[in-house]
């Protein structure tokens, strides 16, 4: 009698950038490994040692941002190792690498496999949080469909020049601490309630536009979105930082004129909340 050949099994592997609660982790079955920030001399695993509350208390608190640092090759190698010995097939998809080494420790690894590597595929999602959170779910079906590891990884890096992401950051606070805006522009924009509205182009985070309180910069990203309509047949994505009440604002707005009917939530960890800071919502979507 033949014996039965066990089918390849496909796994997906991200880093916590995605965001995506422990919940959606076990729903969409992907494995995730911990960026680190650290606050003076104490260390933290993303995602893992503090809930995003804790996190933006310690945040709140500090007169200087925390640093954060990448998922090491190591890290990977052993992640991967553990499937590929196994003759399973990894996808990997990770922030931008023009904002984290993370993708290129995930190449590394992958290189240091050797033979085995050759069933590791790694995407660089160009982004980061609820645009990363909308990839995996893409990765995560087309996997559940039965598609090859090369097929979902060639599918997913295509989305990636599709993805639109947009969120109103509340403070100026942490692009001041950043780096990106002068105490001067801080200080008056606060003063004046300005709220910066922000995409990813390029796999890099810039400045959009603009809006003069918090309501206003939904409806201007609302706006935005319908000029450059979703295409309901892929997830849709919406993101805050520890301010569930305004995120439920900003669905409710959305959901009549982009005809949701339903989406995932994200909550923004510690890793992208460095410098976004508390009270963030935004959307992230595949562009028809």
């Amino acid at each position: 009698m033949k014996k039965e050949v066990d089918p390849i099994a496909i796994r997906i592997i991200t880093d916590s950038t995605c965001d995506l609660s422990r919940e959606d982790q076990a729903r969409l079955d992907v494995q995730i490994l911990p960026l680190t920030v650290s606050f003076a001399n104490d260390t933290y695993l993303d995602g893992i040692d503090l809930t995003n509350e804790e996190f933006y208390n310690l945040l709140d608190a500090s007169d200087k941002l925390p640093t954060t640092a990448q998922v090491a090759p190591q890290a990977f190698y052993e992640a991967f190792k553990k499937y590929t010995g196994a003759g399973d097939e990894i996808v990997g998809i990770f922030i931008s690498g023009k904002i984290s080494g993370t993708y290129n420790s995930a190449c590394t690894a992958k290189g240091m496999l050797g033979a085995e590597g050759k069933k590791v595929y790694v995407v660089d999602s160009r982004s980061a949080s609820m645009s990363l959170a909308l990839l995996l779910s893409e990765a995560a079906k087309l996997r559940d469909e039965g598609l090859p590891a090369a097929q979902i990884a060639e599918h997913v890096g295509a989305l990636t020049k599709k993805v639109r992401f947009l969120a109103a950051i509340h403070s100026l606070k942490y692009l001041r601490l950043g780096g990106r805006v002068s105490a001067t522009t801080a200080v008056i924009g606060e003063i004046l309630g300005m709220k910066p509205i922000v995409s990813m182009i390029n796999g890099t985070v810039q400045s959009v536009g603009k809006a003069r309180g918090t309501a206003a910069a939904i409806e201007s990203i609302l706006k935005k979105i319908m000029k450059d309509m979703p295409n309901l047949k892929h997830n849709i994505v919406f993101a805050n930082s520890v301010c569930p009440d305004l995120l439920n604002k900003m669905i409710e707005c959305f959901k009549k004129p982009l005809k949701l009917t339903e989406w995932l939530t994200v909550g923004i960890g510690s890793v992208i909340g460095t410098y976004s800071g508390r009270g963030v919502v935004g959307i992230a979507y595949i562009a028809r």
